[in-house]
């Protein structure tokens, strides 16, 4: 079987996390704070705060920015429900606009038509690793003067004209172990912002920033050391990792591109696409799935049902007319591209996908 993801994990992740557990010192600690450092570094913030889900990070990152009861953030649909979720966590309403055809992201052509007195903050989601036209979105978000809050989950070094997401507004990024690096559950906030890096680091600490006293309702959304080792190391495989993405993209582009039916993933100019997801589309998207089934190769659909579909915002009165969004939710499937895939496994993808032979789009 060809899986669709498979964290990479060797011996220096293992002795990393052995080295821990002799320590006896396993809960948050140095190990977190070095990962701290390390991944603000990298994205080039000033802070990052580590917390243990990516969707713990976007809550936090909300309500750092003081977000809350009556207030609005305009996101997309066409997201792991954590997105919106995380929106309704705070009190606040998500707000959905369309996305783009070619790269899955918000249209910021449709995002000013969601601006009301109630808007908060724009929220776009990088998804499966290509970033979204952070120049137009920024510039929409500094005109209404309204905070940036950049769902970079999937996004681990993917850069728009040479900048990394999650260092135009604040940050949020997951390292579920599907993830383009993992420490097994968790992820971080970045931001060059010190007040909401302080804040953040209150809300995950039940509301301190010195023990046992208490200035604000905060939850317990902290790292542990083991997970900030995990992270330690793979955060130096990560640049590895992003090239063999990109180099079995390119491959399996090369090899599918002319195939009646495929419309392959494509980089918009002045980005760097990351390749969480290498995601084709195809008008026969659940028989081809089924097909690659049988052909022990795995797939995955990001998503099959959009957030304003979902059973609980329906529930919530949703009832959004996303044209695009409802379209690719029925064309998407996404093929193996993770380091782990090799030449031979590329090959074999591309073969099985041309003997399948679908309907032309």
């Amino acid at each position: 079987m060809i899986p669709i993801a498979k964290p990479q994990l060797d011996d220096a992740e293992i002795k990393a996390v052995t080295d821990v557990l002799r320590s006896g010192i396993i809960a948050e600690g140095q190990h977190v704070a070095e990962f701290e450092q390390a991944f603000a570094e990298y994205t080039g913030t000033e802070h990052a705060v580590a917390v243990n889900s990516g969707t713990a990070a976007l809550h936090a990152a909300l309500l750092a920015h003081g977000i809350g009861k009556n207030d609005e953030v305009i996101t997309s649909s066409f997201s792991f429900v954590a997105t919106a979720n995380s929106i309704l966590f705070t009190g606040a309403k998500p707000i959905f606009a369309d996305i783009k055809a070619d790269t899955f992201n918000l249209d910021p052509r449709f995002i000013e038509d969601k601006i009301t007195s109630a808007t908060k903050a724009i929220m776009p989601v990088h998804l499966y690793g290509h970033p979204a036209d952070m120049e137009t979105i920024t510039d929409i978000a500094e005109d209404h003067g309204l905070i940036l809050i950049e769902d970079a989950c999937q996004a681990h070094g993917a850069t728009f004209k040479g900048k990394r997401v999650g260092s135009f507004g604040t940050g949020a990024f997951s390292f579920y172990p599907t993830k383009n690096m993992t420490t097994s559950e968790g992820g971080i906030i970045t931001t060059n912002d010190e007040k909401i890096a302080e804040k953040a680091r209150m809300i995950r600490a039940h509301g301190s920033k010195q023990r046992y006293l208490h200035e604000m309702l905060g939850y317990n959304l902290r790292m542990t050391n083991i997970s900030a080792a995990i992270g330690l190391v793979q955060l130096k495989k990560l640049p590895n990792y992003t090239s063999k993405r990109q180099h079995n993209a390119k491959l399996l582009t090369e090899k599918l591109s002319n195939i009646a039916g495929i419309q392959c993933p494509i980089v918009k100019e002045n980005c760097r696409h990351s390749f969480h997801q290498y995601t084709i589309r195809t008008q026969n998207r659940d028989e081809l799935s089924e097909y690659l089934k049988n052909k022990e190769i795995g797939t995955g659909i990001y998503y099959p049902i959009p957030i304003h579909r979902q059973p609980y915002y329906k529930e919530l009165g949703y009832n959004d007319s996303l044209l695009i969004t409802e379209k690719a939710s029925r064309e998407v499937l996404s093929l193996p591209v993770h380091p782990g895939v090799t030449d031979e496994d590329i090959t074999t993808i591309s073969n099985a996908i041309a003997d399948w032979g679908g309907p032309k789009c």
